[in-house]
């Protein structure tokens, strides 16, 4: 990556807006520059296309962590040309947020002193439970659980379903819920009127609502669903505390509010990140009070969150809570979210013609286990107050998949993960590598021992996630996890490469 041409703030922001758009599929007349970048929802795959094409187009390395210190594109725009300038005169950059080791960004901070859950928030009324359901709210509609969830509740329920959206209007927040449904080919024109866009925003006060319009939803809704995170591997527990901290007491504010509901929270097992967990057994019902040694910005807010809502519960909000692992694609359309780790890392794998050889468990669950699970534990009584494990019961070695894809013809091979690291930092340095978009996630130190994310993910390093209790809860439901064998790699292999996400080996 050299250029010889600085650029100036407006051909860079003038860029930027155009391929933010188009990233989103948005028109470009729709972005705001002083709009805050976090407000659009770009995940870490988004993000990291975007730093990714910026590079290209400016000649020299971008640091994601340009994204939140300078977080709207008119003041990214003017510190890049300032960069560009720099670069192109031989000045070398030394200002915040372009250079530096990843393990700076890791100061110490204490999460137990974040669960604060306003004191004023606490269940209006009494609750009888009831699996009638009139009028669902759901957080995330337009992401890749949340749309799945959107499908189950329309298929076993009767509910009208009040989805919170970043837009303008709610003609706007149909449209995007609508296209994210289409996208995972789960829309039913049918259902149409019984999904309703509430514009709104997750990191504002009561939810980006006027007070009239949230305490309306409050005194009609019958259950409250938050599937809503702000997703990104790069950004710290500052950046992210808006959306999934202060979002997460919003919502429980809502369900406390003029007439107590059930909030259905997901969470992540994430929040065993901790080494105190390593190799030890977690069950549903654990105390989760370690939080050292858990770095990514990402599972430090979900640890915090999943705190504030226990905290709610312990105040009298009926609960449950809902721990998928990563999320795999659908057991039987194959359907996926191309973004997400899983697909990205399996594509740039077979672009380098390397898988590393790990100590590594495949525990992904598919898209509509984890989304029938969560609404059909959502209904029952038995389920108020408790947590549920939706880690895969059975998973397998990443070998696994390794030696299947070879079968399928893909001409790959296994090797020594510190070997595989050299050979993907040469694989990087031309930018054509799907996991170019992970850089950040794959190569940069940190933790205190220099450990990269990957390095924290090794079988050792991880707890063992029982999901027996779930499994008992899940049994009278007929709802069966699929197994993680060839007739699924098959499935996931024929989306990938129909869509034209994976090439035919």
């Amino acid at each position: 990556m050299v250029s010889n041409q600085s650029r100036n703030a407006e051909e860079i922001q003038a860029w930027l807006v155009s391929n933010l758009a188009n990233a989103l599929k948005i028109s470009p007349h729709e972005i705001n520059v002083r709009e805050p970048l976090d407000s659009y929802g770009l995940d870490s795959a988004q993000a990291m296309v975007l730093i990714s094409n910026t590079e290209k187009m400016l000649g020299f390395e971008v640091s994601p962590m340009l994204l939140w210190h300078y977080p709207n594109i008119e003041a990214l725009s003017e510190r890049l040309a300032e960069e560009s300038q720099e670069k192109n005169s031989g000045v070398s950059n030394a200002k915040n947020g372009s250079t530096g080791n990843s393990s700076t960004k890791t100061a110490t901070l204490d999460l137990s002193a974040e669960v604060v859950l306003d004191p004023s928030i606490r269940p209006a009324t009494s609750f009888q439970f009831t699996s009638e359901l009139n009028n669902v709210f759901l957080t995330g509609g337009t992401g890749y659980l949340g749309a799945f969830i959107i499908y189950e509740l329309l298929q076993s329920t009767n509910a009208d379903i009040y989805c919170l959206v970043r837009a303008s209007n709610s003609q706007e927040g149909k449209r995007k819920l609508k296209q994210n449904l289409q996208q995972y080919a789960i829309w039913e024109e049918k259902f149409s009127s019984r999904i309703i866009a509430v514009p709104g925003d997750l990191s504002q006060p009561l939810l980006g609502l006027s007070k009239e319009g949230f305490d309306m939803l409050a005194a009609n809704l019958d259950a409250v669903y938050h599937s809503a995170a702000m997703l990104n591997y790069v950004y710290p527990y500052s950046a992210l505390k808006t959306a999934n901290v202060l979002g997460t007491q919003e919502v429980i504010r809502l369900a406390c509010d003029i007439k107590t509901k059930p909030l259905h929270y997901v969470s992540s097992v994430a929040i065993f990140e901790s080494p105190v967990y390593a190799g030890q057994v977690v069950r549903e019902q654990d105390s989760f009070d370690h939080w050292e040694g858990i770095y990514l910005g990402y599972s430090q807010t979900k640890w915090v969150a999943e705190k504030l809502v226990k905290l709610a519960g312990s105040r009298g909000l009926p609960i449950t809570i809902h721990r998928p692992p990563l999320i795999g694609g659908h057991s039987e359309t194959g359907v996926s979210n191309t973004n997400d780790f899983i697909c990205m890392m399996i594509k740039g794998c077979l672009e380098m013609g390397y898988f590393p050889d790990v100590d590594y468990m495949m525990d992904m669950s598919p898209v509509d286990y984890v989304s029938k699970a969560v609404v059909y534990l959502s209904q029952q009584k038995e389920s108020i107050g408790k947590a549920f494990h939706l880690q895969h019961p059975q998973p397998v070695p990443l070998k696994a998949l390794v030696d299947w894809m070879r079968s399928f013809g893909y001409p790959i091979q296994l090797m020594p993960y510190d070997a595989w690291q050299s050979e993907l930092m040469k694989s990087l340095s031309s930018g054509d590598n799907s996991l170019h978009t992970l850089r950040p996630f794959l190569l940069e130190k940190w933790s205190q021992e220099g450990l990269t994310i990957p390095d924290l993910y090794l079988q050792a390093k991880r707890p063992i996630i029982s999901c027996r209790e779930t499994l008992d809860a899940l049994a009278g439901g007929s709802i069966v996890c699929p197994p993680i064998d060839s007739r699924l790699f098959m499935t996931y292999s024929a989306y990938l490469i129909e869509s034209g996400f994976l090439n035919v080996a």
